[in-house]
């Protein structure tokens, strides 16, 4: 369907503006698909990312540390972390370095529970298998270049 259609809008102020708008669209189309899949598991997409993040951390990471890591860089990340240590997903330990800070380390639950969610990847990747490899690697180079910076 067409962006026209889905947002019952047919004219745009110029090409720029209309691929502004398909991209956040599409960017809102996505993560809602993605969060029916987590949906089951009661996890939502901010934890997904931070549980993400630890697994593959080699040490016990600040929030901070996350947070600079994070796809949704306004999210709340003490707060979701939080909530992850309440699922027993994610425990906070004292900072050997500094007494005074907390680090967050993933669980064996939350190792358990991304295992489970991993055998979803397959779901999330067939979201863009309209594309094929050579548009999809197409669209990485050129959501890339949006976001660089300029100089």
């Amino acid at each position: 369907m067409s962006l026209e259609k889905d947002i019952q809008q047919e004219v745009f102020r110029n090409h720029y503006q209309k691929a502004t708008v398909n991209i956040i669209y599409t960017a809102n189309w996505l993560n809602e698909h993605i969060k029916n899949y987590l949906l089951e598991d009661d996890v939502t997409p901010q934890q997904y990312n931070i549980l993400r993040i630890l697994r593959g951390s080699k040490k016990p990471l600040s929030t901070l540390q996350i947070r600079e890591r994070m796809l949704d860089k306004m999210s709340d990340t003490s707060r979701i972390v939080d909530r992850l240590i309440l699922k027993g997903w994610a425990e906070k330990t004292i900072c050997r370095t500094d007494k005074r800070l907390v680090d967050v380390v993933i669980t064996d639950n939350g190792l358990d529970l991304l295992k489970n969610l991993d055998q979803k990847d397959q779901l999330i990747d067939n979201t863009l298998a309209k594309l094929n490899v050579k548009e999809v690697e197409l669209l990485n180079v050129l959501l890339d270049k949006i976001r660089e910076k300029g100089e």
